[in-house]
Order: C-alpha cells, then sequence, then structure tokens
C-alpha cells in the first residue's frame, strides 16, 4: 500500500470527532494524519504536496460496516459469488478474506461514493456464516495489502434466511427454534473446547485444534465481535437473550426492526447497523421496513451505522442513504457519525479509521460540498495520503494498479 505525505489546505475540514473548522488544514505525512487545525495556524512541511480545497468541504472516508464487496462479484455471476458456503449450518471458520476479488469493480464504485474503508463479510445463509475483514477500498498489489484488520467479527444469521435455506434440504434448522439451537450448541461446544485446551496447556499436553471452535472461543473472550444479521424484533429479543447466555459482544446488523425496542438496546448499548435501505418489502421480515425507523432508532440513544449491504444497495449509495435518513429525521451530524466513527468504534477500527485526527490513517474525501446534499460529489479521495480516485472532465477517474505500481 503506498503511503504518502499531503497537505489540504483551505478547507471547511469536519473531522466528526471534533467541530468543524472553517478554514481549515488536514496535514498527512507518510500516510498517517499529523495534524488537523486551522490553515494560519498549521505549518506545511517542506516537499509536501498542497491541495488547494478552498470551497470544499474535507471529511474521513466512509466505512461500510456491513458490505459483501469482492466476495459477491458484480457482473460475475455464481462464478463471483463466494458470500455463503452454506453447507453446513456452522461455518464459523471460513474466512471472507479468503474469497475477495480486489479487483470488483464495487470498489471502484465505493471510491466515486466516498467510501474508504469496508468490513467484508460472509452471507446470511447459515446461523453461523464465517468471519469478516475490514479492508481499505483501494490501493494493494493483493488484498493483505489493504488489510485494516484481519478478523473483526463472526457473522450469525436468524430469521427467514437460514430457514429457508436449511430447510428446503430438509434438514435442521427449519425453524427459528431450530436456528437459535444450533448457536447456542455451538458456544457450549466453544466453552468446553476452550476449557479442554487451558488444561492441556497448564498440563503441557498435546492438543488438537478445531478452527471452528477457535473462532467461536475468541468470540467468548471478546477478541472478535458477534455480527447478528436480524430483522424482526422478537429475533433481535432472541439474539440479545443469546448474548446475555454467552457473554459476548453484539451488534446487530439491519435491525429493520430495531425501533420496536430501542429502548432496550439503548439500555444495553447494544449498536446498529441499519438497512440497506433502497430496497422493497422482498420478504415478510421487511414487511415494516421505512428509512424514518433509523430516526427512531437513534432517538431512543442507540448508537448506529448505515449499511448498504452492496451489491444489495451499490455502494457508492451508501451517502444517499444517509441523506434520505436525514430527509426522514436523523439528525446531520448523527448521520455523519453514522457512516464514519460510530462503526470504526464498535467494531474496532477506531485506531485506524473514522475521523480525522492525528494518529489515524489519512483516509480523506474532498467534497464539492455538503455530502449529505446529494448535489455533492466526491472530488478527491486518498487513502493513507495517497490520491486514489478523481473528478475531472466530467467524470470519475480512478488510479489503477499500472499506475500505482509502474
Amino acid at each position: 500500500m503506498t503511503r504518502a505525505s499531503i497537505a489540504i489546505v483551505n478547507a471547511y475540514v469536519v473531522p466528526v470527532a471534533g467541530d468543524p473548522i472553517e478554514k481549515g488544514t488536514v496535514l498527512v505525512e507518510d500516510g498517517t494524519i499529523t495534524t488537523v487545525g486551522p490553515t494560519a495556524e498549521v505549518t506545511v512541511p517542506d516537499g509536501v504536496r498542497v491541495v488547494d480545497a478552498s470551497g470544499k468541504w474535507v471529511l474521513p472516508g466512509f466505512v461500510e460496516s456491513h458490505g459483501h464487496v469482492g466476495i459477491h462479484e458484480e457482473a460475475n455471476g455464481p462464478a463471483g459469488d463466494d458470500t455463503n458456503e452454506m453447507t453446513t449450518p456452522n461455518t464459523a471458520a471460513v474466512r471472507a478474506i479468503d474469497a475477495v476479488n480486489i479487483d470488483d469493480e464495487g470498489f471502484r464504485d465505493a471510491l466515486a461514493g466516498g467510501v474508504t474503508a469496508i468490513v467484508v463479510k460472509p452471507g446470511s445463509g447459515n446461523p453461523i456464516g464465517g468471519q469478516t475483514v475490514a479492508i481499505k477500498s483501494w490501493g494493494g498489489r493483493t488484498i493483505d495489502e489493504q488489510v485494516i484488520k484481519a478478523a473483526v467479527s463472526v457473522k450469525s444469521a436468524l430469521g427467514e434466511n437460514p430457514k429457508r435455506v436449511y430447510g428446503g434440504k430438509n434438514q435442521t434448522p427449519s425453524t427459528r427454534l431450530g436456528v437459535a439451537m444450533i448457536i447456542r450448541e455451538a458456544f457450549v461446544d466453544a466453552q468446553n473446547y476452550a476449557a479442554s485446551r487451558a488444561e492441556a496447556e497448564r498440563d503441557g499436553k498435546p492438543f488438537a485444534r478445531d478452527l471452528t471452535k477457535e473462532t467461536l472461543a475468541r468470540v467468548l473472550d471478546g477478541e472478535l465481535v458477534w455480527d447478528q444479521h436480524t430483522h424482526r424484533h422478537d429475533d433481535i429479543a432472541t439474539a440479545i437473550r443469546l448474548a446475555d447466555e454467552f457473554g459476548y459482544k453484539l451488534v446487530v446488523n439491519h435491525g429493520t426492526e430495531a425501533h420496536k425496542i430501542a429502548d432496550v438496546l439503548a439500555e444495553r448499548d447494544i449498536p446498529v447497523i441499519f438497512g440497506p435501505m433502497f430496497t422493497s418489502r422482498s420478504k415478510v421480515e421487511l414487511r415494516d421496513r421505512a428509512i424514518g425507523n433509523l430516526a427512531q432508532i437513534a432517538a431512543a440513544g442507540v448508537r448506529v451505522a448505515i449499511t448498504t449491504d452492496h451489491p444489495v444497495v451499490p455502494i457508492n449509495f451508501l451517502v444517499h442513504q444517509a441523506s434520505f435518513a436525514v430527509k426522514e429525521g436523523l439528525p446531520p451530524t448523527t448521520a455523519l457519525e453514522a457512516l464514519t466513527v460510530n462503526p470504526a468504534s464498535f467494531l474496532g477500527l477506531d485506531d485506524r479509521v473514522g475521523a480525522l485526527k492525528p494518529g489515524l490513517d489519512g483516509d480523506i474525501v474532498v467534497w464539492s460540498g455538503d455530502p449529505l446534499d446529494v448535489n455533492s460529489r466526491a472530488e478527491q479521495v486518498f487513502i493513507d495520503g495517497a490520491e486514489v480516485y478523481r473528478w475531472e472532465d466530467g467524470a470519475g477517474r480512478v488510479v489503477e494498479r499500472a499506475e500505482r505500481f509502474a
């Protein structure tokens, strides 16, 4: 990954983690933000590229907290779809990183929408779907050079999806009862595994590793988040019940009916990754789908993020979903937090991305105006201080591999 030094000056700087600066500068040195402040008070070192962003808005790159970019490739049909390993209900050992094609067109779209970080997740066909990975949207020769965090969470699903997949095979789980049982049994097995492993280590005895149980033991240890796909309020209640039983860190994904029990989620500080919003009521558990639900969830005090669930909704529409949520009552400040600091915080990425402040990666987007205005566009995108996208001559231009590694 190319790391560069750059000073973006004279901009309306929105750090998100702090107050906006009317005429501000963001200084990045060797890929890392070193200074954010008024232009008049920032000294730019000799040799650093200067970008005059007068009249522009400058924000941190957005974080897509729940996407399938690269593992559900666009325009490649079944050959490009590696989202779900639906051969057994518990596939905790599979890893999204092993299936991401970083040349998927969705990554170019991400840049056009100001998205510089993506948490790529397995799908929702299994009760336990596998490990997620947080990556930069662009810039590496391989995905390994784009990794922010190799293992962020484990994806799990309640509700219609696993019922449909395994009920269609006439095997367990075919009901919500069975889905919860699969998850509960898997965690009991992981608890027993961890205890046996600790005993073997204490006694100096050999121990046979089990990748599935090791992954779930990391969830129990608090190392990995539990990303729970769930739409209906009763499924969300089941997710809370399971989290209480086993003590892991729960993040609700989708949360279509989370507004119905938002007070419960707020009391327990359980975050919600809400969306996708630009969809129809395509199945029973989406019948109460409404963009305005997000405003109700946030008003109750729940920390929220926004997802496109790409390719369900194109990833470059992430910011447009936020704009429509504002139209339906979400405060603009909360909308920007839902695209940046919030997902970075509750997915454990806030030491790298999600805000403009010293010590974080130089992932910065220069916007023509307020990004929540649908007429604004991302004009320049920087990852680790290196320019990876520019709007010029009426079109977006991505800095392709041949240019980056010439």
